[in-house]
């Protein structure tokens, strides 16, 4: 190992998330890898500590130094992945929100769905608000389309089967309003966030999903003069509602 290294000094990992190369998960990725390097050695301890002088380097390019932290939200429109590239040409969230700092999506929506989406260089905000021991709530307004019966919100509340296997636990779930032509305006909460839960959900209740839209996080609330595809940062109210999720 380096002389660089240090027992006082910064964790690898949290280096690389303080520098907004990745969230702190991804970043002890990208070192169990063989990526990077400290002084031209590689490392694959992500808890490796290192004195603030030491050379990084991820895939050969050296990070230069912490960016400033900064969170944004999104309005993600439908039809944007919630990804910062893809290799088969598809819109992309990096394609929306350009800054000087490199944010990373916070958790993700799917490419179907819209609403809001975090964006962050604060890896120690993204590991808060992404991992699964944390069950923050996100509140969802589906449109969707079928026949409707009292007992559709028995299966809506679940538990339901997922197509691996899993069994959901139950959601609250409420119906908005009912409007003509069979759709029905419903608001789901939830903890767990499986792929594509509030779609199988709905199917299970034979209601088709005509748009899905994630409106909260926790106490953060999505704008309502925030039109999709536009994105502000967080003011410090809302920073101080994220960190303490």
């Amino acid at each position: 190992m380096s002389a660089a290294a240090e027992s006082s000094g910064e964790r690898l990992q949290n280096v690389l998330s303080h520098a907004g190369v990745a969230s702190r998960r991804h970043a002890a990725e990208l070192i169990a890898a063989g990526r990077v390097t400290v002084d031209g050695l590689v490392v694959t301890e992500p808890g490796a500590r290192f004195a603030p002088g030491a050379c990084v380097k991820v895939d050969g390019r050296q990070i230069v130094g912490a960016e400033r932290k900064r969170t944004v939200m999104l309005n993600k429109p439908a039809g944007v992945l919630s990804s910062m590239s893809d290799p088969f040409g598809g819109k992309t969230v990096a394609d929306l929100v350009k800054t000087p700092e490199r944010l990373v999506p916070v958790g993700r929506l799917d490419k179907d769905s819209e609403g809001l989406l975090l964006m962050s260089n604060d890896g120690a905000l993204v590991n808060r608000l992404t991992h699964p021991r944390y069950e923050h709530e996100k509140t969802y307004v589906v449109r969707a389309a079928g026949r409707w019966s009292d007992d559709k919100l028995t299966v809506l509340r679940g538990p339901v089967t997922m197509p691996d296997g899993y069994v959901t636990r139950p959601v609250p779930v409420e119906v908005l309003r009912s409007q003509e032509n069979n759709v029905h305006v419903l608001q789901f909460k939830l903890r767990e966030g499986r792929k594509r839960q509030i779609r199988y959900t709905c199917s299970a209740a034979h209601l088709v999903v005509l748009s899905l839209k994630r409106v909260a996080v926790g106490g953060l609330r999505l704008p309502k003069d925030l039109a999709p595809g536009a994105w502000r940062d967080l003011t410090p109210e809302e920073l101080a509602l994220a960190g303490a999720l």
